[in-house]
C-alpha cells in the first residue's frame, strides 16, 4: 500500500466545511509568513488564550458520553482555531488589514492562489479515485 493512499482517501472525502476550514489554515500560514513575529509572549499569550476558549468550546459541544465520544480531531480544531485567532490578531495589528485581507495585493494573491491550487487538488484527488474505482 502506498503511503499516500490514506492522505488521498481523506482528501477525496471531504466536505465543503472541511475544505474551508483547510483554506482557512492555508491564508493564516501564508500571512504569518509574511508578518511572523518571534515574541514568545505572543505566542504563550496565544496558548493562553486556546486553553481557555478552547476548553469553553469543547464544554458546550461534549455530547453526553464526554470527550471519548468526541472525535480526536475536532477537539484538536477547538484548541487550533483559538491559537490561530489571537496568533493571527496579534501578527497583523497595526498593519492595516481589512478583516482577514492584507494591504498588499501580492499577498493577498499568494494566498488566494494556494487555496485555489488546494480545492484544484482535492478535485484532482476525487476525479482520479473515481477514474481508478470504475
Amino acid at each position: 500500500m502506498s503511503i499516500m493512499k490514506p492522505f488521498c482517501n481523506y482528501f477525496a472525502r471531504l466536505r465543503a466545511g472541511k475544505i474551508v476550514l483547510w483554506c482557512y489554515l492555508i491564508w493564516y500560514l501564508v500571512m504569518a509568513y509574511f508578518y511572523f513575529d518571534a515574541r514568545p509572549s505572543l505566542w504563550i499569550n496565544s496558548l493562553g488564550i486556546s486553553a481557555v476558549i478552547g476548553t469553553g468550546l469543547v464544554l458546550s459541544v461534549m455530547p453526553a458520553g464526554g470527550l471519548r465520544v468526541m472525535d480526536r480531531w475536532a477537539v484538536a480544531r477547538l484548541y487550533m482555531m483559538p491559537v490561530g485567532v489571537s496568533s493571527f490578531a496579534a501578527l497583523i495589528k497595526d498593519h492595516h488589514f481589512f478583516v482577514i485581507f492584507s494591504p498588499r495585493t501580492s499577498e493577498n494573491l499568494i494566498a488566494s492562489s494556494a487555496c485555489a491550487a488546494f480545492v484544484a487538488g482535492i478535485f484532482m484527488v476525487r476525479f482520479l479515485s473515481k477514474k481508478s474505482n470504475t
